[in-house]
């Protein structure tokens, strides 16, 4: 089971999603019993690479979706069985287990077959065939197992036994009768019939009854090459007991096995499990290795992955298969918006310029101190955020959180900025998908679905060349996604303003929130750099005004 904590950022992450993920990650792991880990929802972009190479940090892996998987489960652990153990090693396996399945692999450890507690009751009552150790190749080793037996003489010209089952519990004279070469014989302590059944070929003597063979009885054995072991068994019992020594192989099924893998859907598997009716699954994990069993109760218990949301609160900014998932918390600086929990949880949302602000301000308030690196990323965060806090969503408490973690991190915050900026805003030789797609949000508006992407730049004139061919990007994402308005603001950091382009049914929205006019879908805006707080807002007020 995957029993840990889920942290993330929003879809298309940007530094701060990512670098105050891996932050709140360490604090959890410091302060809190469940293991935390870090993930993204996309591909990083250049500066967040760059930030993560600076200060020597690990990418938290891709995580696709938080539906309910089959290793969320608390499925039985059943180790796998070889297909030549004995139908009585297999019941007590599963009578002592209290399972109802085994699955059974071949010697490259792979799945080949499963039997059950049905599939072998089923075959031992079927089982009237008096040749039956023969036809299922049963090793001297699994009679001996099965009958609690005790080798006198084992011959090795007698691995396995071609013939058939027989009782000799008569007259020698009548023995004959039915006594053939290579049989095997359940016999008392008679010892003339021992030495009658001995000299016409036997091959397997079994004494009951606690009985030993006599020195001339096994003397006799090893001539005539006849394996001798006995048993504690009454004759009746033996002669029972001796078909439970056929391998499990000979009565598992073979075909048409259903498994299931670690990483499959819940929901997926339902649907299979009413249609099949077993009562278990075997569970094969990525390397096709049997890891247990799964069953319809399993389901009823089943377990949701615990999320916690940094950097956003909205349903389509988020994870795949979130209503699937228990949010545990929400730590955001931006608008609260749609996502509903179940139960109340630790909802955190503050007005500051960057999520990584109110991360640094979780570890000082707690008395933490967050480790050189951890301090590197999140005083990074804050500045990619705020603009090297000239933003208009920088407030003091940013100045402030970047102050001490800047020290933490031994970082000169205005060297570092221009390098990292540098880094990451360049936009030539960027495609038309890496510029658009690296810092995009979905937002629903008064029913209306908005996509708003920025790109932040230190040289603006480095976007020409690729406008046209991100304009028809967001025409066709328009039409294929049914948005009704799309914006792309390119930000220019050193004269702190954005080139706002916009595309859909509603573009016209931008011309009435700002009192601009748009030209061939463009316009400059000085003075806007923030989205949430200079971008959201008057879309909104603009939307709400066309009603």
């Amino acid at each position: 089971m995957n029993n840990h904590l889920y942290i993330f950022g929003h879809k298309n992450p940007d530094t701060d999603s990512v670098c105050s993920s891996i932050a709140y990650a360490e604090f959890k792991n410091k302060t809190g019993e469940l293991p935390a880990v870090a993930y993204r929802l996309g591909e990083i972009n250049r500066e967040t690479k760059f930030i993560l190479d600076y200060f020597e940090v690990d990418q938290p892996p891709l995580l696709e979706t938080v539906k309910t998987q089959v290793n969320d489960l608390n499925i039985d652990k059943i180790a796998p069985v070889a297909p030549d153990i004995s139908i009585k090693t297999a019941w007590n396996l599963m009578k002592k287990n209290r399972i109802k399945m085994l699955p059974i692999v071949d010697n490259n450890e792979l799945l080949c077959g499963v039997t059950s507690v049905s599939n072998i009751t089923t075959s031992y009552m079927d089982i009237w065939d008096n040749t039956i150790l023969s036809k299922s190749k049963t090793k001297i080793e699994n009679i001996i197992d099965t009958l609690n037996g005790h080798p006198e003489y084992i011959s090795e010209e007698n691995g396995r036994y071609e013939g058939k089952i027989i009782v000799a519990a008569m007259h020698p004279d009548n023995i004959k009768e039915i006594l053939e070469r290579g049989d095997i014989v359940i016999c008392g302590n008679r010892e003339d019939s021992q030495r009658f059944v001995i000299e016409k070929g036997a091959s397997l003597l079994i004494i009951t009854g606690g009985h030993t063979a006599s020195a001339e009885i096994l003397t006799k054995a090893r001539t005539h090459n006849c394996s001798v072991l006995t048993t504690p068994y009454d004759t009746f019992t033996a002669s029972r007991l001796i078909t439970q020594s056929i391998p499990i192989e000979y009565v598992m099924t073979k075909k048409n096995i259903i498994s299931f893998k670690t990483d499959d859907f819940v929901d997926e598997i339902k649907d299979i499990m009413l249609e099949t009716r077993y009562r278990s699954y075997p569970v094969l994990n990525d390397k096709n290795h049997v890891i247990g069993a799964i069953s319809r109760y399993h389901l009823i218990s089943k377990n949701k992955k615990k999320v916690i949301l940094l950097d956003h609160n909205e349903k389509q900014q988020s994870v795949h298969g979130l209503e699937d998932a228990e949010i545990t918390e929400i730590i955001d600086h931006h608008r609260i918006a749609d996502v509903e929990t179940g139960l109340p949880i630790y909802f955190r949302n503050e007005p500051v310029g960057s999520t990584s602000t109110i991360i640094g301000s979780i570890f000082f308030e707690n008395g933490i101190r967050p480790s050189k690196k951890v301090a590197g990323i999140l005083s990074a965060a804050i500045i990619s955020d705020t603009l090297l806090l000239k933003s208009p969503t920088s407030t003091p408490v940013d100045e402030l959180v970047l102050k001490r973690l800047s020290q933490i991190a031994d970082l000169n915050i205005d060297k570092f900025a221009k390098k990292m900026f540098k880094a990451g805003t360049s936009l030539e030789g960027k495609s038309a998908e890496e510029i658009f797609y690296q810092d995009f949000k979905t937002f629903t508006l008064n029913a209306l679905k908005i996509g708003v992407s920025q790109v932040s730049t230190l040289y603006l004139e480095g976007f020409e060349p690729q406008k046209d061919a991100v304009l028809e990007l967001m025409n066709n994402l328009a039409q294929a996604e049914n948005y009704d308005l799309i914006i792309l603001m390119v930000t220019d950091i050193l004269n702190t303003g954005s080139e706002f382009i916009g595309v859909g049914e509603y573009k016209d929205l931008i011309g009435k929130a700002f009192d601009v006019s748009l030209k061939d879908h463009s316009v400059y805006i000085p003075g806007i750099v923030s989205r949430k707080k200079q971008v959201i807002p008057p879309i909104t007020k603009a939307i709400t005004d066309l009603k």
